[in-house]
């Protein structure tokens, strides 16, 4: 833009002081006048994080201002965990901290000295104070008064969430980044400390809503706060004293943390910045992050665009996609404090490293990087907690660290060299219901990749029960004995066990291969399809007979029938499908049940039928050999199966005997939302293990060894299955054991000079890598 611009801010915090920096920096012509409600020198809160990543960008956009913060920083590399009994330290992380008022007088001088106008104790409470420019930048913080004005045209979203807080100060200065947590009669609390200066740190004092009302500090005032939480941390405090700076708040020091997004940051001539547009959890650190960044992406929008609404489209464009990755992390990081009491019963080690990687930004090479040593006295643990759970089996060496995914799991007498499972996957290349050449080409290749189980496809339990005509079914002998070769080869050829996974189709029943149209009906030949009600599950899907009692009876020996098979043809495991709206899925969710009988209403009656169903499997099955449940954990639709309702499934099935709860969601309706992402499904399976207390497996958008070494070592699942990766590549694990320096991982003998050429081959690309840094 060639002519110099005026902009209005409201907010005098880091977000619109840094922006008029950068304004003035660009163009010192350049009217900037910013207005804040409160005076010069007020603060909520003690101390603010800084990133290294954060840093650079400060220092390329104005050398001065990174120069004075940094200057005035504390740093550590450490977070120090303590619970139990325990302290559990990680090192690398390399953050360093500033008191919030320092910064803001850094801020404030620079921008005096750069000739913007500050106008402190100045409350815009009108949108046409800040009218009279040629942009209005929004930097009034979570509660914007400005987003309110305009929430018609912002479409603000205020998620208000589950625990309160209450940011203190205190003179003892913590010498890394210092988590307590503290169980109490009335549930938990938690510290998060860091040191800023070099007497002082933050601490905020965190807790579930319901534990802080029970504890009587719904009525305390801030004199009451700080007697009862020096009281709590009198220990931790060692005779230092706590502060508070919230003179200035309206109301109690304990507050919610509100999670804001907006539809739209940008209206006409006015943008949103900052915790105005979107706000992180305090948890990862990251919300001053976000609001310099921002100021950073619209100072550059409004330098490069020839006009201000072109500008802001930039602008929001382009912040959008990093501030969805961020807010992601920060509700990961979020639900893992508002549930402490979920993982209160990890042990002390896996405690702390769920805690260190629950955003699921930090992974488990990710970790290594910055601390090798506490990495491997991690996998050591794991190892040795493995060891004694499970039968050693050749190759592993109880005691010895190994990669987590490659620590032995036992499931009943079942015993699995590695956690690394073949998801269940349709091929939909059978013959009548009988496994071919290619399943026993699919499955075979799969057990010499090196996973430590592998489950068929969804294997039908009658004709009709069928989802297409290519399906696998086990209703007769023929099909029993197609997978008796099967199973056969994978015994025989590999350490893998293989598990048989069996559903009938309901309402999904009578459609096309995936290729022709997934969940499409056929265009004739149809078969008739039946579910609980007469609800079909899109508009162009049959709709199904509602089933009546004896229909019922019948589909449950048809049940039984191939559970005698699969014992027949020697599976190691029995897995019953309730997921995905097929049959049994479609009578747990309320979506597609509408009964009025016992089978029908509560979430109690709607799993009936498929209780009745594991329970006459189970009477079967030998005892020995596990059985496992495959659940949908949410509809992704308003109104149906959540979150809440999976714990109750999963405890359902548990009592009826279930082993391991194979955790999936939705499919259930056309309607479905799902939220998409890395590992997006693992949060309900970490869940249910840790709330429940049964194994779960984890699946979904699972396709790095990284994802499945930082599942498994924080608890978050028992194994994980992984389905397109397989598809891609049969010796996936093989290929991840070399890629992580695991040697001990089994190969075919007739695969071993490919194994010394491979891990060579690893070997000298690290070392032309290393070289090339």
């Amino acid at each position: 833009m060639s002519q110099p611009l005026s902009v209005n801010i409201a907010g005098g915090g880091p977000a619109g002081l840094y922006l008029s920096i950068l304004l003035k920096n660009a163009d010192a012509r350049a009217r900037v006048r910013l207005f804040e409600r409160n005076r010069a020198d007020d603060t909520f809160g003690w101390g603010v994080v800084f990133s290294d990543q954060t840093l650079g960008n400060l220092r390329a956009r104005d050398a001065q201002t990174h120069d004075e913060i940094v200057a005035s920083f504390a740093h550590w590399d450490d977070i120090d965990v303590h619970f139990g009994g325990r302290v559990i330290t990680s090192g690398g992380h390399g953050f360093a901290g500033i008191a919030r008022k320092r910064l803001l007088q850094i801020l404030q001088r620079r921008a005096q000295a750069l000739g913007v106008d500050l106008n402190f104790q100045c409350e815009v409470t009108d949108l046409q104070q800040i009218r009279d420019a040629d942009i209005s930048v929004a930097a009034d913080g979570a509660n914007s008064r400005i987003r309110a004005l305009g929430a018609a045209h912002f479409k603000p979203d205020i998620d208000r969430r589950k625990c309160k807080f209450v940011w203190l100060g205190t003179d003892k200065p913590f010498d890394a980044f210092t988590f307590y947590f503290e169980p109490t009669q009335w549930g938990w609390f938690t510290v998060h400390a860091y040191r800023f200066d070099q007497d002082t740190s933050t601490f905020i004092v965190e807790c579930r809503e319901e534990t802080w009302k029970a504890a009587g500090l719904e009525r305390a005032d801030t004199a009451a706060t700080l007697a009862f939480c020096e009281q709590l941390f009198s220990k931790q405090l060692a005779g230092h004293r706590l502060m508070a700076n919230s003179a200035h708040l309206r109301g109690s020091d304990w507050i919610n943390f509100n999670r804001v997004s907006n539809r739209h940051w940008t209206h006409e001539n006015i943008a949103l910045l900052g915790d105005a547009a979107h706000t992180a959890h305090f948890s990862v650190g990251s919300g001053t992050k976000l609001a310099l960044e921002d100021a950073i992406g619209l100072c550059d929008a409004l330098q490069s665009e020839p006009t201000p609404r072109q500008a802001f489209a930039t602008y929001e464009a382009q912040r959008r996609i990093e501030v969805l990755k961020l807010q992601n992390a920060a509700r990961n990081s979020t639900e893992w404090f508002e549930n402490v009491a979920r993982y209160a019963g990890l042990p002390p080690e896996q405690f702390a490293y769920s805690l260190l990687t629950r955003s699921q930004r930090i992974s488990h090479e990710n970790l290594r990087l910055r601390d090798k040593g506490y990495v491997e006295r991690m996998e050591l643990w794991l190892a040795r907690s493995a060891a004694n759970g499970s039968r050693p089996s050749r190759g592993h060496q109880p005691g010895t660290a190994v990669p987590p995914m490659f620590t032995p799991f036992r499931l009943r007498e079942l015993d699995l060299r590695n956690r690394v499972v073949i998801s269940p996957m349709d091929m939909y290349s059978a013959v009548d219901g009988i496994p071919t050449e290619f399943h026993l080409v699919h499955l075979g290749s799969r057990a010499l990749g090196g996973a430590g189980l592998l489950y068929t496809e969804m294997t039908c339990v009658s004709p009709e029960g069928r989802i297409t005509y290519g399906c696998t079914g086990l209703y007769n002998e023929d099909q029993m004995r197609a997978y008796a070769r099967i199973v056969d080869f994978v015994h025989q050829h590999s350490p893998a066990k293989i598990c048989l996974q069996v559903g009938h189709s309901g309402p999904k029943g009578s459609t096309k291969l995936m290729w022709e149209g997934i969940d499409e009906p056929l265009e004739s030949g149809n078969w008739e399809v039946v579910g609980p009600s007469s609800i079909p599950y899109g508009p162009q899907n049959q709709t199904p007979r509602a089933l009546t009692r004896s229909g019922m009876l019948e589909i449950l020996r048809q049940f039984e029938r191939a559970t005698h098979f699969g014992i027949a043809a020697g599976f190691d495991m029995l897995e019953l499908h309730c997921a995905h709206g097929y049959l049994l899925s479609s009578f747990i969710t309320p979506l597609m049940n509408r009964r009025t009988d016992e089978y029908g209403g509560s979430l109690e009656n709607r799993l009936r039928y498929p209780l009745e169903i594991f329970a006459a499997m189970r009477a079967i099955w030998p005892s020995q050999k596990p059985m496992s449940v495959r659940i949908s954990a949410t509809d992704w639709v308003e109104g149906g199966i959540s979150g809440d309702d999976s714990v109750e499934i999963a405890r359902a099935f548990q009592r009826a005997g279930a082993d391991l709860i194979d955790v999936s969601t939705g499919q259930t309706s056309r309607e479905a939302e799902p939220v998409y992402g890395r590992m997006y499904q693992t949060p309900y399976a970490d869940r249910i293990r840790n709330e429940v207390g049964i194994a779960t497996m984890a699946v979904g958008n699972i396709f790095e060894p990284d994802h499945v070494n930082s599942i498994i070592a924080a608890g978050r699942a028992d194994l994980c299955a992984l389905a397109r990766p397989h598809l891609a590549d049969p010796a996936w694990t093989l290929h991840a054991a070399a890629q992580l320096g695991y040697l001990n991982q089994w190969w075919p003998n007739q695969y071993l000079v490919g194994k010394s050429q491979y891990e060579r081959n690893l070997a000298r690309a690290a070392e032309i890598a290393s070289a090339n840094i």
